[in-house]
């Protein structure tokens, strides 16, 4: 199934149909995608919060109104609690399971939050020449808990998560020259080389998603990434929170080159 030059609304539908329930890595070339928190209205404050001190980690494209599964910008006919291919659901911190559809969970004091993802800038690295290994290896990209500590706001502290693309030494400076026109999608990388120095002891146990093969002459680059919040939910265990399953993104309407700084 060709999905890279299909249109978000189409392939969102079929997710919503449960047709499509993988990482969302390549689908839908040149439109963003999107990471996703939602929590109640009474963390909701200090999360933004924690957000707009964390940047680079938690670039946010939109926030819902209360209770709404829908959003106003960035794909208009999406339905929050259907449209990703999979979730992930904490209480107290604890993840407590993994779904295609929250339909069932949704509340009426829910705030969504929907946070730049990295897959975005891939299609530009593509079009660069760049190789994205867990796009050539059909799996999820690897992420990993590091020791780089998050800026607190109100509740909300604890480490970066980052996302780990093997790059050709001769291609780093394109790399991060291609990304950093892309701020609200993460931008530049945050460490280049040895994993030890943020804090990852073992490149080829992520935390999140799959191991990718590092070829002679490449090094590991790291982005930091917008499972983050899910980092930092296990930190803090408010008592309700809903994110996508890393890896699985919502599909926005917006094209990369919308988001260019």
């Amino acid at each position: 199934m060709d999905l890279v030059n299909r249109k978000p609304q189409e392939v969102r539908e079929m997710i919503r149909k449960g047709e499509i329930i993988s990482p969302t890595a390549g689908m839908c070339a040149g439109y963003a995608q999107a990471n996703l928190a939602v929590l109640p209205k009474e963390y909701a404050y200090d999360f933004l919060l924690f957000a707009m001190r964390n940047p680079k980690a938690c670039p946010i494209l939109e926030v819902s109104d209360v209770g709404a599964r829908q959003l106003h910008t960035i794909a208009k006919n999406a339905d929050i609690a259907t449209d990703i291919p999979k979730y992930r659901v904490y209480e107290n911190g604890i993840l407590t399971g993994e779904y295609t559809d929250v339909s069932h969970l949704w509340r009426d004091d829910l705030v969504s939050f929907l946070i730049g993802c990295s897959f975005s800038f891939e299609s530009e690295m593509i079009e660069a020449g760049i190789e994205i290994r867990h796009i050539t290896e059909n799996c999820n990209v690897p992420m990993y808990m590091t020791n780089i500590e998050c800026e607190p706001a109100g509740i909300f502290n604890g480490k970066m998560v980052v996302s780990m693309r093997p790059i050709p030494y001769h291609q780093i400076v394109k790399a991060v020259t291609v990304t950093e026109t892309l701020p609200r999608v993460h931008g530049t990388p945050i460490h280049i080389g040895d994993p030890a120095v943020i804090g990852i002891k073992d490149i080829a146990k992520p935390d999140f998603g799959d191991p990718v093969t590092i070829k002679e002459g490449e090094v590991p680059v790291f982005w930091p990434c917008g499972v983050t919040p899910q980092s930092v939910v296990m930190n803090v265990k408010p008592s309700f929170c809903i994110t996508h399953s890393p890896g699985h993104m919502l599909i926005t309407d917006i094209k990369n080159v919308e988001l260019i700084d």
